[in-house]
């Protein structure tokens, strides 16, 4: 059961082609490697931008391929999310639609010489550091603190939960220069190398362990303020503009993820046997599969139109939300059904639901969580 799409042309459907064989060559043979080991090879980076799906937005005089169309983010997001053995690939999809975007829209001239190449090379991994120990979505508390002295900015602090933590090179990371909850906020490009900074251990996850998530330590770090994004006191402001295709990225990954869920428990109820028939033969599995299939052709709907809305400059931080909301506590909500039509086998690893019943988990959490998402749609209705 599906709706016709017509969100895509030739030229998106040549490059959902392009990232299906990419996985199939570059991330299903190291899978459990990188399982074991709790993050990807740094080359992944360089192999993903060799192939045109890592940093496809930055502007050609860079070297990135200047694709600057969500549309293409939308695509490799639905590909990774659907394709179990894509496991790891995570960390170049944060790379185009959340960390990049902060060096190509905030930058001057002089910082996109300094990173942009060899962020479209693979050869520079970013970041975005907003999250600390004490504050999650709540970027008014940010206390990571970074002090004007001269020509540097002395920064200390720390973070956690960091995605792309231990391979990144940059790290935009929010710090605090003023008190003002809001104005106070500036974002600074702390670099691998620097005095002070330090990578906490890679954190042990439920789920998605071959996405490195870290915790950075900075003491007394000497950056430049030439690494400064934007002006001082403008953090909020680049945060704020981000975090909508941040958001809007995940939920398209959320209904891509379910979509595929979906299928490969159609599979295993269709082969699978009980009182000496098909599981997919009782009246409830049907329904159980009408509901969730239907449920989830609804959110695919309208999560294109919030495609649509972005590509052309319109979606707006609310209905980033919503959309956030809506589609991640759905797919939670069909991957512990679709676990539940798998038996007692869906409790073990070797299926790949479990797995899945472990990842779906964080998409409620991570870029804002439910709650923080429906007080911004609520406020929004004036209430």
């Amino acid at each position: 059961m599906a709706l016709t799409r017509d969100l895509y042309d030739e030229e998106h459907e040549q490059f959902r082609e392009l990232v299906r064989e990419f996985v199939e060559r570059n991330a299903k043979p190291h899978v459990e490697r990188w399982e074991a080991e709790g993050k990807v090879d740094r080359e992944l980076f360089a192999q993903a931008a060799e192939a045109g799906i890592l940093g496809f937005a930055i502007d050609e005089a860079y070297g990135g391929g200047g694709a600057d169309d969500f549309r293409f983010n939308a695509i490799m997001g639905e590909e990774l999310a659907r394709n179990p053995v894509s496991n790891g690939m995570a960390g170049i999809a944060l790379s185009n639609d959340i960390t990049i975007p902060y060096f190509t829209d905030l930058t001057d001239d002089d910082q996109k010489q300094r990173w942009l190449p060899g962020i479209a090379a693979g050869e520079l991994i970013t970041a975005i550091a907003m999250t600390e120990p004490g504050t999650g979505s709540d970027l008014a508390g940010i206390r990571t603190s970074a002090v004007r002295d001269g020509d540097d900015y002395i920064v200390n602090g720390s973070k956690i939960f960091i995605s792309n933590g231990q391979n990144a090179d940059l790290v935009a990371t929010a710090v605090r220069t003023s008190p003002d909850p809001h104005k106070g906020l500036s974002l600074l490009v702390i670099e691998r190398g620097m005095d002070g900074f330090r990578r906490g251990k890679n954190l042990d996850k439920v789920g998605l362990h071959s996405q490195d998530t870290s915790e950075l330590v900075f003491e007394d770090v000497r950056v430049p303020a030439a690494n400064l994004l934007g002006p001082e006191g403008s953090g909020f402001l680049g945060l704020m503009k981000n975090l909508p295709q941040e958001r809007l990225s995940i939920a398209a990954a959320a209904v891509a993820a379910s979509e595929g869920v979906l299928e490969r428990t159609r599979t295993y109820v269709t082969e699978r046997t009980a009182f000496g028939k098909p599981v997919a033969s009782f009246q409830n599995t049907r329904f159980e599969l009408a509901d969730m299939v239907t449920a989830t052709a609804v959110s695919r709907a309208y999560i294109d139109a919030a495609i649509r809305q972005h590509v052309d400059g319109k979606l707006s931080a609310t209905d980033a939300a919503a959309a956030k909301f809506w589609t991640t506590e759905q797919y939670v909500d069909i991957v512990n059904r679709c676990l539940q039509l798998h038996g007692g086998y869906g409790y073990m690893k070797e299926y790949r639901i479990a797995q899945d019943y472990l990842d779906a988990r964080i998409t409620t959490i991570y870029g804002g969580t439910t709650e923080i998402m429906k007080e911004i749609v609520g406020r929004d209705l004036g209430l």
